[in-house]
């Protein structure tokens, strides 16, 4: 009952108290944005150029990121960089890393924005993972891992790098463990099914996000986990039949989705979120996962996974 009333309420948030206009100046600031061409990436992105920082849209498909670029120049005056990312294929994650690190030395803010929603159960990453939980957890893990020494590198007293990672209510409607059995093929996993391996992975957001944020706290890196809302974007693009029909029957416009998101990532108050689990529309809310145990063994089971990538 206590996750139907919060769905119900967190698909019917009151009026954001925080809006675009209220981030400050960011320039000198380097910021990533994963899955950054369209949707509530797409306007992350733009409500970070319009404020002056320095912005790399990371997207796998170089066309569809050149012309995001270019419309996103058009509306600000203020043009994005290109990094080519497949979170599916950790090879290419690792590429993406090398190439930012050759380029700057400090991140100030990383937004692990990007995912997948139901994609057919047949789809497996580059390395043979479930797709889904391939690019929205395992894929974000090793990002975030390669370019610590970046994020590192940015925090300053008072000043923290931030990671900023984008799960969903479904990480409350999952209700149960990680099933390891089911993160790469197997009966487990098509048992599952596409819906349950979406909530699952969106689950895995949060506990990276905690664990992390439990390593790094005391050398300057704040993580936070949010629920960016229910909105019009490319993600429910894999959805069928009655599923499709109740989650595009309750949706709001992207821009909306991105609010939370830069709330944590710009502001002042952004920066005392660590281990925080935040909700539509810019406000503090109940995180779903209770127990450190989980998210050390989600970290260990991912760095297992990237160790000879």
């Amino acid at each position: 009952m206590g996750v139907l009333i919060s769905t119900i309420q967190q698909g019917f948030p009151p009026k954001s108290k925080f809006s675009v206009d209220d981030i400050p100046d960011l320039s000198g600031k380097v910021i990533i944005v994963t899955g950054a061409n369209i949707g509530v990436g797409k306007e992350t992105v733009k409500a970070l150029l319009q404020h002056n920082a320095k912005v790399y849209l990371a997207a796998r498909s170089p066309e569809k990121a050149k012309e995001a670029i270019n419309d996103l120049k058009s509306q600000t005056g203020k043009e994005a960089e290109f990094l080519q990312l497949d979170l599916a294929d950790l090879h290419s994650v690792k590429r993406a890393a090398q190439e930012f690190n050759q380029k700057e030395t400090q991140l100030h803010v990383l937004f692990n924005n990007g995912g997948v929603m139901g994609p057919p159960i047949e789809q497996l990453s580059t390395q043979g993972y479930d797709l889904t939980f391939g690019t929205n957890v395992l894929g974000h893990f090793y990002l975030t891992k390669l370019l610590l020494p970046t994020l590192l590198a940015a925090a300053a007293p008072g000043k923290p790098a931030r990671v900023v990672n984008t799960s969903s209510i479904a990480s409350e409607i999952f209700g149960q463990d990680i099933d390891y059995n089911t993160l790469k093929d197997s009966p487990a996993r098509k048992k599952m099914g596409v819906n349950m391996l979406y909530y699952q992975s969106k689950y895995g957001n949060v506990l990276f996000s905690n664990e992390l944020f439990r390593r790094y706290e005391d050398k300057g890196i704040v993580s936070v986990a949010l629920n960016p809302g229910n909105l019009k974007s490319g993600l429910q693009r894999h959805l069928t039949g009655i599923t499709k029909f109740m989650v595009e029957s309750v949706l709001y416009p992207t821009p909306y989705g991105a609010l939370t998101q830069l709330w944590a990532g710009t502001t002042d108050e952004g920066a005392t979120f660590g281990g925080k689990y935040l909700i539509p529309w810019a406000r503090v809310g109940k995180g779903p996962s209770t127990n450190p145990s989980s998210e050390k063994a989600l970290w260990t089971w991912c760095e297992e996974q990237v160790a000879n990538i």
